[in-house]
């Protein structure tokens, strides 16, 4: 029987119990898999940061997770980091951790004829954020998020 590739989000819901319980937090994963580069992107963070120690321990108990359950097919490779500046904003709690930050989101369908919104993220109420868009303030369905990520501050 053939098996068959898992998604992100399978990916996701399978890790994210592993990484938590080592005390860091599972902030996304991409799973690419196909032919001979396949990769399974792992992105974690912790509030003191991530050091190269802590993305060491968590792809050592991935790695053994993944040889025991082998949920992927064929070949590819395990990478761990942590989300960068320009972090992705998947939950809630990552939205109502950088309110006040600049965001990029796109949403997965139009609203009021539009798609991108870049701006102030101003508050999570509810299942909205709230980005402020060139002194207009926009509603914006959790549900609907495609994706959202910071704007790296270069200083």
């Amino acid at each position: 029987m053939d098996r068959v590739a898992v998604s992100n989000a399978e990916m996701l819901e399978r890790i994210e119990p592993l990484v938590e319980s080592l005390g860091y937090e599972l902030v996304d994963v991409e799973c690419r898999i196909g032919g001979r580069d396949g990769v399974l992107r792992i992105f974690i963070d912790a509030a003191e940061g991530i050091t190269l120690d802590d993305c060491e321990r968590v792809s050592r108990q991935v790695s053994a997770w993944l040889d025991v359950e082998d949920p992927i097919p064929g070949q590819y490779r395990l990478e761990i980091s942590s989300p960068g500046l320009d972090r992705i904003l998947r939950t809630p709690v990552h939205f109502e951790r950088f309110v006040g930050e600049e965001i990029k989101v796109e949403l997965a369908q139009s609203l009021e004829g539009r798609r991108r919104f870049r701006g102030r993220l101003e508050a999570l109420d509810g299942e909205e954020i709230l980005v402020n868009v060139d002194g207009v303030a926009w509603r914006l369905p959790l549900k609907m998020i495609e994706q959202a990520r910071l704007v790296p501050v270069l200083e």
